[in-house]
């Protein structure tokens, strides 16, 4: 089955940087699109980016595409999400997602949760002001 396991979480200053990771196993993941969601306490997921495993295209959400940047590696079966200057309401738990029906209509990303069938547990990320 598929599993997705995140990691690179921690306590963090504002202005700095980090990765995260997601690493994926128990499939081929070619027709799939992964994603980033971040949650905090009390809210809905909210969508991050999300990447075409196969082609490596990215989208994100608009307010966060000038600091985030998606990628995967192949060989390692391995999303990441890489922050730039870190903003304290980046704090939130992030976890991965899988979509398996992306290539059923390529080039459009899904931003719902509802819409991801596998989930990573998450990782908790804090920025400190």
């Amino acid at each position: 089955q598929v599993q997705l396991v995140e990691s690179g979480g921690g306590l963090v200053q504002a202005g700095g940087s980090l990765r995260l990771s997601c690493a994926a196993s128990g499939r081929t993941f070619s027709a799939y699109a992964m994603g980033w969601f971040r949650q905090t306490p009390g809210k809905e997921r909210e969508f991050v980016a999300a990447i075409s495993w196969a082609g490596g295209r990215p989208f994100y959400e608009n307010s966060v595409k000038d600091r985030f940047t998606i990628s995967r590696d192949l060989a390692k079966n391995t999303m990441y999400l890489q922050i730039h200057s870190l903003k304290p309401e980046d704090t939130a738990v992030y976890l991965c997602a899988a979509d398996p029906t992306y290539l059923l209509r390529p080039g459009v990303f899904k931003t719902r949760p509802t819409e991801y069938e596998y989930w990573g547990q998450g990782t908790q990320l804090t920025v400190s002001s």
